[in-house]
Order: structure tokens, then C-alpha cells, then sequence
């Protein structure tokens, strides 16, 4: 394997490969960086995509438990309560993951209206 590469991580994360998440998170790869064209991150993808094992390693290895994936408004609580991955919500839960996270259009509504 050659060095770490984010979209190689991102694609291991959302497929299951833990030996090559692994590679990559020893090569340095950030495990907090949004996939630039799917605006996902590598935590709520394993965690959608069924692969609650890496959920959890990306968790031990700093993956950001409140970081909303954008492309789908979700935080990684909301997808593993979604997905229904127990164990990946109690260890959420433990880092202190916030279960509510308000929509890309919301927010950007709440940006352009004045608050009242």
C-alpha cells in the first residue's frame, strides 16, 4: 500500500475494508475530512452503509462525533439511531453527540431572515 489518501479512506470507510481505514488513519489521513464532491464524512458513511465496526475505530481515532455530514444534513448520532447501530450509538452517546442538527436549508434561512 502506498501512502494514506482521504478518498481512498472515505471508499474504505463506506465499504468495510477496516485494514485500509487503519492504513490510512497510520498514514495521517484526517478522519474528520469531508469528502469534497459527496460532502460526507467517513464516520456517517460506515455508519450508513452498515459497517458499525469502522464506525467505531474512526471514533477511537478522533473522528468528530458531532460532525454533520452535509450532503445529508446528518449528524453520525442521528445516522446510527437511523441505521440502527446500538453500539455505535452508545459510544456517540459516552463522547457527548448531539442528536439534533438543523438542515443545510434551514440554516442557511436562519442566516438570511433576521431572528424576531
Amino acid at each position: 500500500m502506498s501512502g494514506g489518501d482521504w478518498k481512498d479512506l472515505y471508499q474504505a470507510a463506506m465499504s468495510g475494508d477496516l485494514a485500509l481505514v487503519q492504513h490510512h488513519i497510520a498514514e495521517g489521513i484526517n478522519p474528520n475530512y469531508q469528502h469534497p464532491e459527496i460532502l460526507c464524512t467517513p464516520l456517517v458513511a460506515s455508519i450508513v452503509n452498515g459497517h458499525p465496526h469502522i464506525a467505531l475505530y474512526l471514533l477511537t481515532q478522533g473522528a468528530d462525533p458531532n460532525m454533520l455530514s452535509i450532503m445529508d444534513s446528518l449528524t453520525p448520532l442521528q445516522a446510527a439511531k437511523r441505521h440502527q447501530h446500538l453500539e455505535v450509538v452508545e459510544a456517540l452517546e459516552k463522547l457527548g453527540a448531539k442528536a439534533e442538527e438543523q438542515s443545510f436549508w434551514q440554516r442557511l434561512v436562519n442566516k438570511i431572515v433576521p431572528s424576531v
